[in-house]
């Protein structure tokens, strides 16, 4: 195109660009600067500690829970370092490329990655319906909430539960759940509040379990440990697959099902999702959600902002979440590890949560014994917050992107529905959580994760093949998410056939 003078003129640029089928195109914004969303002069270190970092302490708070607190030393309790740790190093190192790609798209459209999954062939009649059954199957019989109440009852009582006691255990688990309830209600922006309770929570915990770890454990286990980490290893004789999948699956947060939690890179403003709104508190000014994300267009001013917003998600997602991740399951393993060696005895389903609270009491006192529950009690609240808070999150976006009825019913503002639907699940997960013990729950959610590896990383190939040319991943990004299907799809597999016909598929 030429002017009338003869000089070139650019194109206009385009105001919507279609991602995939069945959702509305997207509409057609500039990228803000990170100073502009953070609404700082300079982002320097402090800032990025400040303002940036965020949505990985709540992902964070999470993962050390049912993992790191749960499966991770149950196992090297029971088998030793050999054999298990290099299943933890290689889930968490998938698991953070894949949180990566998936924030990716959060962060180019500033659609969560639930609504998004509905631009997928064949759409999003069947996408979004599939992947919040899967979520809710994962997380919905309350593994997570009822391990939390077993921690706190033993708090109180001063002495871990017995079989009869588990109606106690249940319904202080159920307590934990209000008080996550009257968090959220308190507060302006939900996703604000999650990132402050998992500041508190998250370094409380490390610091406690460094301080106990450092003061109590020999250095020759701090370095079987770490050993264990990076050797591999075939795993040791007597552990199931279904066992290393649960540890698989649950390391760092939840394989193939992580997007569930990806949604905070919008209300936090990361990129795109500064331009789509977030999901406020009662007491917020009650923000507005787009049903449809917003990207940007292909031009140097917009790449340039894409690469500062790409850093700064690196820096989340490695510098906190990967290094949290390790250092939230290298350090219960190695008391647990010092724990079983100088008590003679191995933790079991049923006592996993108090285990280590109990061997150390025994040893060094009340005092200890206290310490360490209230430990515990703290891990598994952050990952009780978290998760409960996500299911309710995961299905609020999904229903108010899809349903125009509802957004008008609830005049565009998601707390209409966030907040009554909250108390549903509530609800629900009361009854679910009678179905088993605490710790086989788990091992069953863990699993069921893994299944989502089998399915969405594909789902993330075509999303992200999509976007505007500064925002596509490199090829090797793509093989990554192939290694993450065959890593924890496997455990998946060997997790069903075990379930039909009662025999492992593979014996170690």
């Amino acid at each position: 195109m030429v002017d009338p003078s003869g000089a070139p003129v650019s194109p206009p640029a385009a105001s919507e660009y279609q991602i995939g089928v069945s959702r509305p195109p997207l509409a057609v914004d500039d990228l803000p600067e990170p100073e502009e969303v953070f609404r700082v002069r300079r982002l320097g270190p402090v800032q990025i500690v400040r303002f940036v970092i965020g949505p990985s302490l709540i992902a964070l708070g999470i993962s050390i829970g049912s993992g790191e607190w749960l499966l991770g030393p149950q196992a090297v309790g029971t088998f030793g370092f050999v054999g298990v740790g290099w299943v933890i190093t290689v889930s968490a190192l998938l698991q953070t490329f894949y949180n990566v790609e998936v924030s990716r798209y959060v962060m180019a459209t500033g659609e969560v990655p639930i609504v998004g999954f509905g631009r997928v062939p064949p759409g999003a009649k069947v996408w979004i319906p599939f992947s919040l059954l899967v979520l809710y199957f994962a997380f919905i019989f309350g593994g997570w909430a009822a391990g939390a109440g077993q921690g706190l009852f033993a708090l109180i009582a001063g002495r871990p539960n017995n079989s009869g006691e588990l109606e106690y255990v249940r319904l202080l688990g159920i307590g934990l759940l209000l008080v996550v309830f009257v968090i959220t209600v308190l507060a302006r922006k939900i996703s604000r509040a999650l990132e402050l309770a998992n500041w508190v929570l998250v370094g409380a915990v490390i610091l406690v379990l460094l301080v106990v770890t450092i003061a109590i454990v020999p250095g020759s286990v701090w370095w079987d440990g770490i050993r264990g980490l990076v050797t591999p290893a075939a795993p040791p004789e007597g552990i199931t697959a279904t066992q290393l999948g649960g540890l698989a699956g649950f390391t760092a947060l939840a394989s193939g099902l992580n997007w569930y939690v990806m949604n905070h890179y919008r209300d936090k403003g990361y990129g795109m999702g500064y331009r789509v709104g977030f999901i406020s508190g009662l007491r917020g000014a009650g923000s507005k959600v787009k049903p449809v994300g917003v990207t940007f267009p292909d031009d140097a001013a917009n790449a340039g902002r894409w690469k500062r917003w790409y850093r700064l998600l690196l820096t989340d997602l490695w510098g906190v979440f990967f290094v949290g991740a390790m250092v939230g399951m290298l350090l219960p393993t190695v008391l647990m590890s010092h724990v079983v060696a100088t008590s003679g005895q191995r933790p079991s389903s049923s006592n996993v949560p108090t285990f280590t609270a109990t061997q150390l009491g025994a040893e060094y006192g009340q005092w200890m014994f206290s310490v360490m529950l209230a430990v515990g009690v703290l891990i598994l609240f952050s990952t009780q917050l978290g998760i409960f808070e996500a299911l309710v999150r995961n299905f609020t976006d999904a229903s108010h992107a899809s349903s125009p009825r509802l957004r008008r019913l609830i005049e565009g503002d998601p707390r209409r529905f966030y907040f009554p639907f909250m108390l549903v699940v509530l609800a629900v997960i009361a009854g679910a959580m009678h179905l088993a013990l605490p710790t086989d729950l788990v091992q069953t959610s863990a699993n069921m994760s893994n299944l989502g590896a089998l399915i969405f990383p594909f789902a993330l190939m075509y999303l992200n093949s999509r976007l505007p040319k500064a925002a596509r991943p490199r090829t090797w990004h793509y093989l990554i998410l192939v290694l993450n299907f065959l890593f924890f799809g496997f455990f998946f597999v060997n997790f069903v056939y075990e379930l039909v016909t009662g025999g492992a598929l593979v014996r170690f």
